[in-house]
């Protein structure tokens, strides 16, 4: 089966209890409505836990970003803690790698207390110490960075990952869920393509059926500096096509869920400068840094992050007001009009790709 990016929906697990369908409901009509002002919480919580690595990635934004270490308190998270009987999912996810948090555990097992679904993207180096609390808390989804189909290829990407160990770590959570029949979490791996890998991308998918994870979702590369020009997929439309079309057949065969993005020329967005946005509604985005910024792909900030302060006076913060406002308009911010955020972004066009003249990255400071 092939899927695209989803847009106002998230992942659908486990039914939502009354409550947070209740929320989840209102969202969606204050959403329809164009309202600024929200009587709803958001329907997803997604934090930063840490800008932090511990591998290098060839192509990481963070070689050409403004580049400080931060980390999010655990004073923050559990200011959001009344938040947890409302949102649908927390998603641990942003600049670095989130398991490097060093109260990660704790976060999960806080989470697991609550009927909120757990999401988180790795790079999968921890994922033996964290075996145990993934199964403890019921994570309901993770995404593993796997950007080769073997050793040498994704190693040489991402470099200080090792292929056969993140592997090995998955089928271990595999073989625990089968013998136990359990229904999460659900795996799938996040394939960045590339000139240098893109003709694995049907090996991806065998691999994604060999170890047993339900899904490969497949993002394009956005370059942030010239060395990576030659790396981009931007015009080379047939070639991927082919790649895409072969790929989608073996998942058919496989039973593997594909997710693709969408062709050049081919997005829904036409010529608009992204597809239409519905962030500022659905996600509260928290910084490791403690700013609030729209999403994770973008520098904007809208302010600093209170913890004594009422949510929903910074939910409705005038920042915010502002933009769910301007975002689908004319009048977006600057930094919106180069969106490469793999869910909203227009694929038609080059800034999508390449971002190397463009401030891409937020300023992290303490």
């Amino acid at each position: 089966m092939i899927i695209r990016a989803k847009n106002k929906g998230l992942f659908e697990g486990r039914p939502l209890n009354e409550l947070q369908q209740k929320n989840t409901d209102l969202n969606i009509e204050e959403m329809n409505n164009n309202a600024e002002i929200l009587k709803s919480y958001p329907r997803r919580l997604v934090l930063e836990l840490t800008n932090d690595c511990n591998i290098n990635c060839k192509m990481c934004g963070r070689h050409s970003a403004d580049f400080k270490m931060t980390s999010l308190p655990m004073s923050s998270f559990y200011a959001l803690e009344p938040l947890f009987n409302h949102v649908e999912e927390v998603t641990l996810m942003g600049w670095g790698e989130p398991t490097k948090h060093p109260h990660f555990k704790e976060m999960l097992e806080v989470l697991s207390k609550y009927p909120v679904r757990i999401y988180f993207l790795t790079n999968g180096m921890l994922l033996d110490e964290l075996t145990d609390i993934i199964f403890e808390s019921e994570v309901e989804i993770f995404g593993v960075s796997l950007d080769g189909a073997n050793q040498e290829t994704n190693n040489e990407i991402r470099r200080g990952a090792d292929f056969n160990k993140i592997n090995d770590s998955l089928r271990k959570i595999v073989k625990i869920k089968k013998e136990n029949n359990l229904k999460y979490p659900h795996m799938n791996y996040c394939f960045c393509a590339m000139e240098s890998n893109i003709h694995e991308l049907v090996e991806m998918v065998e691999l994604t059926a060999e170890v047993g994870l339900e899904e490969l979702k497949v993002v394009y590369l956005t370059a942030f500096n010239e060395h990576f020009l030659p790396e981009v997929l931007w015009n080379k439309t047939d070639k991927v096509r082919a790649i895409f079309e072969a790929a989608e057949k073996r998942a058919n065969e496989l039973g593997v869920l594909l997710k693709l993005p969408h062709l050049q020329g081919e997005d829904p967005a036409g010529r608009d400068l992204h597809k239409e946005c519905y962030v500022a509604y659905r996600d509260f985005y928290l910084g490791s840094d403690g700013y609030v910024r729209p999403c994770m792909s973008t520098p904007d900030k809208f302010f600093k992050f209170n913890e004594a302060k009422d949510f929903m006076s910074m939910w409705n913060h005038e920042a915010y007001q502002k933009h769910r406002r301007t975002v689908n308009t004319s009048d977006m911010p600057e930094n919106c009009k180069n969106c490469y955020q793999s869910s909203h972004c227009n694929w038609n066009r080059k800034r999508a790709h390449i971002q190397i003249d463009t401030n891409f990255a937020p300023k992290w400071e303490e």
